[in-house]
């Protein structure tokens, strides 16, 4: 038998473990609201560039570990790591596919009215960069993930990949398809990009170009002695308000899309400019070919205009009478009251990258963010709509697993 001063010190390290161990689940109990988790995330700065995710990373993934998931990082770069968690059951199934990106855009130059970072609450509006696009889906899908594991009993098979870069070009989800064998195969996928809870079938393809005019400099008091660089890219921003796609328009993904970015040329005011550049921004739909449209526009624009390609991603289209996406219109109809129809999102994601490498499963885009409130000042998200994401999250997954 211990003496009696060891068996009070053991039973005091007991008793202070043992409220170590209440006050954490008290926290977690807490911490894992909609609200209180997207309030979290927020706090994380993931602004992209320079893009460090590696905190809210971290954090994302011991949440998910210490609920049930062998979760795994994958670094992009240093501080930058990709989250692949799965939970892995006996159902025979391939896995249903929670995705979404941690990494925000930018501030802007508008100053903010509300601190960015901090949560701040009005009503039923979560103010925050990144409140919409899409921390509130993150906490959404985590939550419901987390939900499901407490739920399966071994059962269950969920893989949730949370993504950094995407708002780059998605390159954290690329640089996973890229190594092969890591992301899996998947049953169906959901992606949680903001939609106000409206399940899309899919989205544009997106196609970033850069057009490169050059000339010949000379003094600005002589342009004839130059070739002026600016003048060339003018001549090729007129024409291209004008090109044409002579592609029909889609009922679901609407018609193909070009738009001029931004303009940059020249050294100095008074010297004639040997080099002008343009971003130009074009959105393809189902059974466009990425590669086709650039050539077109290439030479149609003709020898003078350099084109390269930044940005190429695919579209990514999901038969609306799919049994699954129908399972997902029943559930959200439940939320709507409105039985959803087949709607596409303009924008793209990270579906271009992993659908295809997860052996192109039925997908939905489907998130609590506003679209409109995306990139924008005083980004915002509804309260209310991350809550119900989270239940429409958890009921499309326990209808997957039977559960």
């Amino acid at each position: 038998m211990l003496p009696s001063r060891k068996r009070k010190f053991l039973s005091e390290i007991i008793r202070r473990e043992r409220r170590k161990l209440m006050r954490k689940r008290f926290t977690m109990k807490t911490l894992l609201t909609p609200l209180n988790l997207t309030r979290t995330l927020l706090k994380f700065n993931t602004i992209n560039p320079p893009g460090r995710e590696r905190d809210c990373a971290r954090f994302l993934g011991e949440l998910l570990e210490t609920g049930g998931y062998k979760t795994e990082f994958y670094d992009l770069a240093a501080g930058r790591p990709n989250i692949v968690a799965r939970l892995e059951g006996t159902s025979g199934k391939f896995p249903l596919c929670f995705t979404g990106h941690i990494d925000t855009v930018p501030l802007g130059a508008t100053t903010w009215t509300r601190d960015p970072f901090s949560g701040e609450v009005e009503g039923d509006k979560l103010y925050g960069r990144g409140s919409s696009d899409m921390k509130g889906g993150i906490a959404a899908m985590v939550i419901a993930a987390l939900r499901i594991a407490e739920l399966s009993r071994g059962k269950a098979d969920i893989t949730l990949i949370i993504s950094v870069a995407e708002e780059t070009g998605c390159q954290g989800a690329q640089f996973l398809v890229d190594r092969g064998g890591i992301v899996g195969s998947a049953g169906a996928l959901v992606v949680g990009e903001p939609t106000s809870n409206y399940p899309f079938v899919g989205h544009k393809g997106a196609l970033f170009l850069e057009a490169r005019t050059t000339g010949v400099t000379a003094h600005g008091s002589m342009p004839e002695k130059g070739v002026n660089a600016i003048y060339k890219a003018a001549e090729a921003i007129t024409k291209l308000q004008n090109f044409a796609f002579h592609f029909p328009r889609d009922p679901i993904y609407g018609s193909p899309t070009l738009s001029v970015g931004t303009v940059t040329g020249g050294i100095n005011i008074n010297i004639v400019p040997d080099d002008a550049v343009i971003g130009i921004d074009v959105r393809t739909v189902p059974g466009q070919v990425n590669r086709r449209v650039y050539e077109e526009i290439r030479a149609y624009l003709g020898r003078d205009v350099a084109i390269d390609i930044l940005t190429d991603a695919t579209g990514v289209s999901t038969d609306p009478d799919n049994e699954w996406v129908q399972q997902v219109f029943d559930i959200m109809a439940s939320f709507s009251k409105e039985r959803p129809v087949p709607r596409a999102a303009t924008y793209f994601t990270d579906a271009s990258k992993l659908t295809p490498a997860l052996g192109n499963p039925p997908t939905i885009i489907l998130g609590p963010g506003e679209p409109g409130m995306a990139h924008k000042t005083d980004e915002y998200c509804h309260i209310s709509k991350i809550e119900e994401a989270t239940e429409a999250y958890t009921k499309i997954a326990t209808t997957w697993c039977g559960l």
